[in-house]
């Protein structure tokens, strides 16, 4: 495996939970567990692919503003889940906010997927494509983790 196809395979997990939480209603049980899965989740996942896969893209002039880009939508992205984590969860603001996390997170993976990782495979040789995966699950995990 890769680290395009280890991406995929979070940006599906993510996708997944955000579906499950806008089914849930109100401060439920559901709603608490899919979120603090999904929170530790993306979390884990930006910070994991900033600290291997975007810290190699950025050393290539070629990918340095894609890179760039895709590290100010991980801040964007966190931002609303601080404020996620601040809000009354049975509110319908919260639901709201929520829907505006996950649709800048499906349009952030959806990128990530059609243009960064074409440009990335343009710039990374397979070989160290393909070694990435085992330091971004370290990272990921170190960050689960903690």
């Amino acid at each position: 495996m890769n680290i395009y196809e280890r991406l995929k395979r979070d940006h599906e997990k993510q996708r997944s939970l955000a579906a499950d939480i806008m089914k849930t209603s109100g401060d439920s049980a559901d709603r608490r567990a899919l979120w603090r899965e999904f929170r530790s989740e993306a979390e884990a996942h930006a910070a994991a692919e900033e600290q291997v896969f975007y810290a190699a893209l950025i050393e290539k002039p070629a990918g340095q503003d894609k890179a760039r880009h895709s590290i100010a939508e991980h801040k964007e992205a966190a931002d609303i889940i601080e404020e996620l984590a601040d809000l009354d969860m049975g509110s319908g603001g919260w639901i709201q906010k929520f829907e505006k996390l996950k649709e800048l997170l499906e349009h952030h993976m959806d990128e990530e997927e059609k243009e960064i990782f074409q440009c990335a495979r343009q710039v990374i040789d397979d070989g160290r494509a393909s070694s990435m995966t085992g330091e971004f699950d370290q990272r990921k995990d170190a960050e689960l983790d903690s």
